[in-house]
């Protein structure tokens, strides 16, 4: 984050100088008026948090010879994490869906039935991660093998009153490959295997009116429900399977045994998928220059290995490291998240 700080500021005092000769066409002016009252705003911010720091280095020294300094080291504290909060907000990308709630999809790759293993990782992962912050976690659908990992995944994951971030917030930098490297448990030679899965994460609509979706724009398919190995679990075609004429996109949910309730949940699925296909138009006409470069709108990057014999996860994006593989997996991904807020800057 300091790193970035540095060029604003450096950028922040090129522009003020170009402001104070007047050279400039009128429309120019304008343009830098614009970015230097951005920058300003960074700069004061930055500028607090640092006198905020050194209060707070100077009561600490203080404290050692007068103990009445003692008590003010918790409240500069508080301070200087509100000050940090504030910069970092300033940094930050704005996101219009950062209040929504998500649907994930985690799919098995390359890998065949260790990346279906390794979904199953992911979906602990996440739901460990979701009830940290409060979150509700709800399965749409799934589809097993045989070996309890899944090939095809998809929940919803919803913020509650008690939630303190938005759960598209932190999570919209999950999309991407995710890269796993470990012996399997079916290797009889202790080989390490690469395999990966691939995770989706899409806003959730607030309401279904949002997305207007028409009958003459589906076509609906119903078929019965398979289980692990592909065999009939059910008698009746409860299985839905949902085409978006005009997209071409496809959704299918089987594992309620209501056909209503798989449409249902094949719908919030469909409007989910609309609206990030809606928002990465946008982004593509209106932002190419300033598009993320973190959250890439590509879904097909690999984001992140998973290294299992060095206990080591790398975020590719970021380039943050950290050997702490088994903390992770049982939801400890707040540093990894915060690696790419950081670096997710919109100045």
């Amino acid at each position: 984050m300091f790193e970035t700080i540095d060029t604003l500021l450096r950028e922040h005092s090129i522009i003020e100088d170009r402001l104070s000769r007047c050279d400039a066409s009128p429309s120019e002016m304008k343009d830098l008026s614009l970015r230097y009252s951005k920058l300003s705003r960074v700069k004061a911010a930055y500028e607090e948090f640092q006198k905020i720091s050194l209060d707070l280095s100077a009561a600490r020294e203080l404290a050692d010879d007068d103990p009445g300094f003692l008590v003010e080291i918790p409240v500069l504290t508080e301070k200087l994490s509100d000050a940090q909060a504030r910069l970092q907000s300033l940094l930050t990308r704005r996101d219009e869906n950062d209040h929504r709630d998500v649907i994930m999809e985690i799919k098995g790759g390359e890998g065949g039935a260790e990346s279906a293993l390794f979904a199953a990782d992911l979906l602990r992962m996440y739901a460990y991660f979701a009830d940290s912050n409060g979150w509700k976690v709800e399965i749409l659908s799934y589809s097993e093998n045989t070996l309890g990992g899944y090939k095809d995944v998809q929940l919803a994951i919803r913020k509650t009153p008690s939630s303190t971030h938005g759960v598209w917030e932190l999570l919209k930098y999950e999309g991407g490959v995710h890269r796993v490297q470990r012996v399997p448990a079916t290797e009889s030679q202790g080989r390490i295997h690469t395999s990966t899965t691939g995770v989706l994460v899409f806003p959730e609509v607030d309401a279904p009116g949002e997305i207007e979706i028409t009958n003459d724009e589906i076509r609906i398919d119903v078929f019965r429900s398979s289980g692990p190995g592909g065999q009939s679990v059910n008698t009746t075609d409860s299985a839905v399977r949902i085409t978006h004429l005009p997209t071409g996109i496809v959704v299918s949910c089987q594992n309620e045994k209501s056909q209503i309730q798989n449409r249902e949940s094949a719908m919030r699925i469909l409007r989910a998928r609309l609206i990030a296909k809606r928002q990465d138009e946008i982004e593509k006409t209106t932002h190419a220059a300033r598009k993320s470069q973190i959250r890439a709108m590509d879904r097909s990057e690999r984001i992140r290995t998973y290294n299992f014999p060095e206990n080591r996860v790398v975020d590719h994006r970021t380039g943050y490291k950290a050997y702490n593989l088994d903390q992770v997996l049982n939801g400890d991904v707040s540093q990894l998240i915060r690696s790419c807020i950081e670096a997710d800057t919109d100045v």
